[in-house]
């Protein structure tokens, strides 16, 4: 039975983490969901099914019909520099190995995307086959940027991070880790020095942000676009499923071959990649940190003293 437009319940873990990010900009979009929601069925003439549970962190999915009785989603999140400019890089990439864009609201942050089984993501494989379909499908996202893009830059990104990077280094919480922030932060600053190609990164890939399709058997979901290099977004997929290298004999070492492998099976220098993982790596572990989720911190920071 569908459900009736304005009537379906938030689902509970994206209320929470919306207020917890977004502040009042995320209580207040919120409250004005269900309505933006309803507005947009009718705009397209859609029919909801049901509401994803649990969905999204950030973003609400609705499993609707469009008029001609196809399947698709729904897509309604906060608009923030990261999500933005989301429909401009599916628009770009067209569904070439992403989910396809078919008609889009970015000022309200809504998207009517193809319908992918969101139930099958990448981690669902063993994590060797999961990376070896990863890397292949990031190497068919970046393409070079249109002219005239909207979208940020590496630098942009990581000026970002690295400010907060700083603010969190002073938390009395964080001084037994200020040695790996520095040696973050200026691995961070030399590889900015010498950034070598501007591709459009997907900017936040993991195997969580890969789901089984029909038209092929895996698509990416939910970019952060970026323009830059490619290290940067390996990097995030570098520290992937670490609570397996965490559990694995001699994790040291398996961190750093599955670095090895990543850079070869996509032609990046080791040392770039290698450096990029351990920012973003250490970025994530402070935010962790700031946050009280003392597991995530520790995974994080253990990940990149690895490195």
């Amino acid at each position: 039975m569908s459900a009736a437009p304005g009537q379906f319940t938030v689902p509970e873990r994206l209320a929470q983490t919306v207020r917890a990010t977004e502040g009042a900009a995320g209580a207040a979009w919120l409250a004005g969901l269900r309505n933006t929601v309803a507005e947009h069925l009718a705009r397209w003439d859609l029919t909801l099914e049901r509401i994803g549970e649990p969905g999204g962190r950030l973003s609400l999915i609705a499993y609707v019909r469009r008029p001609d009785d196809s399947l698709a989603v729904l897509k309604a999140q906060p608009v923030t520099p990261a999500t933005a400019h989301e429909h401009a890089a599916l628009a770009h990439w067209a569904g070439r190995s992403a989910v396809l864009l078919l008609d889009a609201d970015p000022a309200a942050g809504v998207l009517l995307l193809e319908r992918l089984h969101g139930d099958i993501p990448l981690r669902s494989l063993a994590e060797a086959k999961a990376m070896l379909e990863a890397t292949s499908l990031l190497q068919r996202l970046w393409v070079p940027p249109a002219e005239g893009h909207p979208f940020s830059s590496v630098a942009d990104r990581v000026g970002e991070l690295a400010s907060g990077l700083r603010r969190r280094r002073e938390l009395p919480r964080a001084a037994d880790t200020r040695p790996l922030i520095d040696e973050a932060l200026e691995t961070a600053a030399g590889l900015l020095a010498d950034e070598p190609e501007r591709r459009l990164l997907h900017g936040d890939f993991h195997h969580g942000n890969v789901l089984a399709a029909d038209r092929a058997p895996w698509l990416a979901v939910n970019p952060e676009p970026l323009v830059g290099e490619r290290a940067f977004d390996l990097a995030w997929l570098a520290q992937d499923r670490m609570d397996t290298l965490a559990g694995s004999p001699g994790p040291r070492g398996a961190a750093r071959r599955r670095l090895h492998q990543l850079a070869d099976s996509v032609e990046v220098e080791y040392e770039r990649l290698r450096g990029w993982t351990l920012f973003r790596t250490v970025a994530a572990g402070l935010r962790c940190l700031e946050a009280g989720d003392t597991e995530g911190t520790e995974l994080y920071l253990e990940f990149a003293s690895w490195l």
